[in-house]
C-alpha cells in the first residue's frame, strides 16, 4: 500500500515549482488513484477470503489471521510510546529526537511536559486507526472491511496533508483521502473512546463512579476541540481517564484543568491501550467463531 501511495502520490499532487492547476484536476487524480488503489486491495482479500472458505474452519482461522495481522500495529505503537519516556529520562534532547518516530510536528521547542503530551497523544489516536477500526471493520465485512480501512488510513497519512509537504501542494489532491478516512473512522474512533472510559472493575466506589459519570459528560465537548471530527474522541478520553492535559501547541488543548502527566501517566497509558486492544480482539475473535459456526449468525 506505501509503495503504491508513494509512487502514485508523486503524480497525483502538483510541485511547488509549478503553476498551480484548477482544484478539479488534483482532486479528480487524487480520488481516481485511491479508487483504484483501494479497489485492489479489497479485490486481493477478497480472493483470499474465497480461498480460506474451502479450507476447514480452523486452517481457515489461521489464514485469516494471519492476513489481518499486518493490517494491525499495537505493538510497535506501544513500542515506540514507551521508548519515548526511556529516552526522556536520559535527556531532553534525546526525548525529543525519539518522539519524532511518533509525529510529524516541530518537536524542537517541545519541554519535558510536552514531549509526553505527545506520545500519549499519538497512543490514543493510533489505538483506533492501527487496532479498535481495523478490527470494527472485519466484524462487519470481513478481510476486505480490514483491508479497505487499512489503505483508507494509510493514504490519509501520506496524502491527507493540507499545503505543502515533500515539495508537492496537497491541498485538493488529498482531499478524497482525508474524507474517505473520516467517514470510515467517525464510528470506531468513538467506540474506542468509550472503551477507554470504561472502569477497571465493576465495583465502583461512589467517587470513582461520579468520575466516570464526568468523564462521560466531558468527553463530546472536549473531543470537538480538536480539527479532527474523529481523532479528538481517543485523545480526549484518555486525557479525562487520566486527568492530565494533552495540547497541540497553538492548536487546542483537551482537559486543561488537568496535571501535567509524568512517566507513571505514559505508562498507565500503555496499560489502558493494551486493555481496549484485549476487549477489542476477544470482541472479534468471538463473532469470527460465531459467524464460522452458525453462518446465518
Amino acid at each position: 500500500m506505501g509503495r503504491y501511495l508513494g509512487r502514485t502520490g508523486r503524480w497525483i499532487a502538483p510541485r511547488i515549482d509549478v503553476a498551480p492547476p484548477a482544484r478539479s484536476g488534483p482532486f479528480a487524480a487524487g480520488a481516481l488513484a485511491w479508487c483504484v488503489g483501494a479497489a485492489a486491495v479489497v479485490l486481493a482479500a477478497a480472493a483470499l477470503t474465497a480461498a480460506a472458505a474451502r479450507l476447514p474452519s480452523w486452517a481457515a482461522a489461521l489464514l485469516l489471521g494471519l492476513a489481518l495481522k499486518p493490517l494491525l500495529a499495537w505493538r510497535m505503537l506501544r513500542d515506540e510510546v514507551l521508548a519515548v519516556e526511556a529516552a526522556l529520562a536520559c535527556s531532553l534532547a534525546e526525548g525529543r529526537t525519539r518522539l519524532t518516530h511518533l509525529v510529524s510536528r516541530d518537536v524542537r521547542t517541545l519541554n519535558e511536559g510536552a514531549v509526553r503530551e505527545s506520545a500519549i497523544e499519538s497512543l490514543a489516536e493510533n489505538l483506533n486507526d492501527s487496532v479498535v477500526a481495523p478490527l470494527f471493520w472485519f466484524l462487519l465485512l470481513g478481510l476486505p472491511g480490514a483491508a479497505l480501512y487499512r489503505f483508507a488510513n494509510t493514504a490519509d497519512a501520506m496524502w491527507g496533508y493540507r499545503g505543502e509537504c515533500h515539495g508537492h501542494v496537497w491541498d485538493w489532491a488529498g482531499k478524497w483521502a482525508a474524507r474517505a478516512d473520516d467517514v470510515l473512522s467517525w464510528l470506531p474512533a468513538r467506540i474506542t473512546a468509550l472503551l477507554l472510559t470504561l472502569p477497571c472493575s465493576l465495583s465502583l466506589s461512589r467517587s470513582r463512579e461520579r468520575a466516570g459519570v464526568r468523564v462521560l459528560r466531558s468527553l463530546p465537548r472536549e473531543a470537538r476541540l480538536t480539527p479532527s471530527p474523529n481523532s479528538g474522541w481517543p485523545m480526549a478520553a484518555m486525557a479525562l481517564r487520566l486527568d492530565v492535559r494533552l495540547a497541540k501547541p497553538g492548536v487546542y488543548v483537551l482537559n486543561p484543568a488537568g496535571r501535567e502527566p509524568t512517566a507513571a501517566d505514559t505508562r498507565h497509558a500503555a496499560a489502558l491501550g493494551a486493555r481496549v486492544v484485549w476487549m477489542t480482539g476477544a470482541l472479534a475473535a468471538l463473532a469470527f467463531v460465531l459467524q464460522a459456526t452458525w453462518p446465518g449468525a
